[in-house]
């Protein structure tokens, strides 16, 4: 009940600030949404499995089982469902799914009223997702629940004193494919051990599938031609921004491929007042003026996986703030990483830290230090990216360990 309680709160809260806040404004209109695309696109007499993401980048974890299930097993249908606006609007019209929605607020109506429209024969939930009224809903319903690509660090909620009751919802998942020993040993001190795997984390499959199938972009091989160097800063916010503009102006030997997490105007704009060399916004760009720009800006969703294929080093953003990106996504294409200091939560980030083909940098004056040893040392800079490529192909086949456990 007090679970139940804290959703409705939350609930109320959201549609409270909605008037002033997009993120929220777009999460209230989606789930006004919600339960209308379910009964317009959910095929009653079809088999469907669920899968729920948080955001983007629990979706491309999840996305190579979702597309092995499609492509080995085209008796199911696939439903994707979307906790964050900034997952949703990105990858709403996804044509790996057959339906693409919000997962409605967490409360004993909106699970009731989901389960009887959808009837999913196993739900996947990707990463950290532990809804307690839906999980239990599924326990109740025969319906297998699995965790794929979980990860548990002890100053979670399950692990303290308080967050006691909260835990039980773990005992009424059917299977935990984690990420790492540590995630299976904090596991075990809830007494939940018989149904743990540890197999890794299913984005190595993923940006594996990307490094494979990435794009030929013309527009980007006419700005990286005849360039001495190329930094690709993926993902950037204001404080990424901050250390990357100042170097790029000063450094006229160094291209500069930028895409920026916000492409609001009013952020394009402010990135664009800090540029002292000749810049160059994506959907504005032809092959002709590519080759003249110094800076391209990329102002558009879809692309940034295939483009870190052009740089030489690339910067993933986040690290100033809530958490980094997705360092794997450039990782892959064996290139050295710089990343700011909140990178503790992931883990992926820590291990190429610790091999050397990651670099963290917490201001000016370290990012300046190792993008000039990186630019000068080109032989230092390709032993790093090596290391960095040699780790995501060490660690991939997650997927393939979930597909033999569950005998799918």
């Amino acid at each position: 009940m007090l679970y139940s309680l804290a959703i409705y709160l939350y609930m109320f809260a959201v549609i409270l600030v909605s008037p002033f806040n997009r993120k929220a404004w777009l999460l209230v209109k989606g789930h006004v949404k919600t339960f209308r695309i379910l009964r317009n696109k959910i095929d009653r007499n079809a088999r469907y499995v669920w899968f729920h993401a948080a955001s983007l980048g629990e979706f491309e974890q999840g996305r190579p089982l979702i597309e092995r299930i499609r492509r080995e097993h085209p008796e199911f249908k696939i439903l994707l469902t979307f906790f964050s606006p900034s997952g949703y609007e990105v990858r709403k019209n996804y044509s790996g799914a057959d339906v693409v929605c919000y997962l409605p607020f967490d409360t004993p109506g909106n699970v009731k009223s989901f389960l009887r429209l959808v009837r999913p024969e196993m739900a996947f939930f990707i990463k950290y997702e532990f809804w307690m009224n839906f999980i239990s809903a599924c326990k109740k319903r025969n319906i297998p629940v699995y965790s794929v690509s979980s990860i548990f660090r002890k100053n979670k909620v399950f692990f303290r004193w308080y967050g006691a009751s909260y835990a039980k919802v773990l005992k009424k998942v059917d299977h935990f494919f984690v990420q790492d020993e540590e995630s299976a040993n904090l596991l075990a001190t809830l007494d939940i051990t018989d149904n743990v795997h540890i197999v890794g984390d299913t984005r190595f499959d993923r940006v594996l599938d990307i490094y494979n199938q990435a794009k030929d972009l013309p527009i980007v091989d006419k700005f990286v031609q005849d360039a001495q160097c190329v930094l690709v800063a993926g993902s950037s916010w204001e404080p990424d921004e901050d250390l990357i503009i100042p170097y790029f102006n000063n450094h006229p030997n160094l291209k500069l491929i930028l895409a920026p997490h916000v492409i609001s105007e009013e952020h394009l704009q402010f990135i664009e007042s800090k540029l002292k060399r000749r810049y160059l916004r994506y959907t504005d760009a032809t092959e002709e003026k590519a080759a003249q720009a110094d800076c391209l800006i990329v102002n558009c969703y879809g692309l940034l996986s295939s483009i870190y294929r052009y740089g030489k080093i690339a910067y993933v953003g986040g690290g100033f703030g809530v958490g980094i990106h997705n360092v794997p996504e450039a990782a892959v294409y064996g290139i050295p990483v710089l990343i700011g200091p909140n990178n503790k939560g992931f883990r992926e980030a820590q291990d190429m830290l610790r091999l050397g083909g990651c670099f963290e940098v917490d201001g000016r004056t370290l990012f300046n230090a190792v993008l000039d040893r990186l630019v000068k040392n080109k032989a230092l800079s390709k032993k790093r990216g090596v290391i960095n490529k040699d780790y995501i192909e060490s660690n991939a086949g997650a997927t393939d360990m979930v597909f033999k456990i569950l005998n799918l």
